[in-house]
């Protein structure tokens, strides 16, 4: 039951550093592969990546 809770708060829209930690990487790779993924939502001065894009971008290195 726990586990239903988790994946009904795991948020859709971060900016560059929460994702990157959220990812296990750096945020310079991060930023290039959330840019390559067309995930990038620029409001303002302020960047979101929705990660629904990317975790659909990220799939497609699955070997």
């Amino acid at each position: 039951m726990q586990r239903e809770s988790k994946k009904e708060k795991r948020k859709r829209l971060v900016r560059y550093k929460e994702g990157a930690e959220m990812y296990s990487m750096g945020m310079n790779k991060f930023q290039a592969l959330a840019k390559d993924a067309r995930a990038i939502l620029k409001i303002d001065r302020m960047v979101l990546v929705d990660l629904d894009i990317f975790d659909e971008y990220l799939e497609t290195f699955r070997v």
